[in-house]
């Protein structure tokens, strides 16, 4: 249920965007969003709390954003949570935001690697990835995870590329016990 409000909410979020051609500006007001929402636990707390009015959980959320978004950004956050649906702005923002960057197409890939890699070797593998997706920009987070033992593993959403030893080793075990 939670996914479908997240996606009910983050569309609509994006068709207002598209329609007053307003991508990038929404974007970046979506991003500052959700960077208050995650290092203001309290704010969330704030609005989750059942004894607070919905009244004043808006005029609190007015207060806040006023003059730091958009009419229709604040707007929306008011409607949300008009509709008690506060407890999932985090993750309409989130999908809001996933929507804007595939529509950009911009790839994020998550690379974790057994030791850390040079900026040229990080280059490479990001060189790599854009020739070999649709994607025309990549935003990459590096992991280092010494229990790979060496190699490195890509996640681009649903699609894992994983070159490991450690996965290589444990392939080999499975086909040596089957053997």
């Amino acid at each position: 249920m939670a996914k479908q409000v997240s996606t009910t909410y983050g569309d609509a979020l994006f068709e207002l965007a598209m329609e007053e051609n307003q991508i990038d500006a929404y974007f970046e007001e979506a991003q500052a969003v959700l960077q208050i929402f995650k290092e203001n636990e309290e704010l969330a707390k704030l609005l989750h709390h059942p004894k607070v009015l919905k009244e004043e959980k808006i005029a609190f959320i007015e207060k806040v954003f006023k003059g730091q978004l958009s009419e229709a950004l604040l707007g929306f956050l008011v409607i949300i949570i008009k509709k008690d649906r506060q407890g999932e702005i985090e993750s309409i923002f989130q999908y809001f935001i996933k929507q804007v960057k595939e529509y950009k197409q911009i790839g994020v890939a998550y690379v974790t690697t057994a030791t850390p890699i040079s900026e040229a070797q990080k280059a490479q593998v990001e060189a790599k990835l854009l020739a070999t997706t649709n994607y025309k920009t990549i935003e990459a987070n590096y992991e280092v995870d010494a229990a790979l033992i060496g190699g490195m593993v890509i996640r681009i959403e649903d699609r894992v590329v994983d070159s490991s030893i450690r996965t290589k080793l444990l392939n080999m075990r499975q086909t040596l016990l089957k053997a």
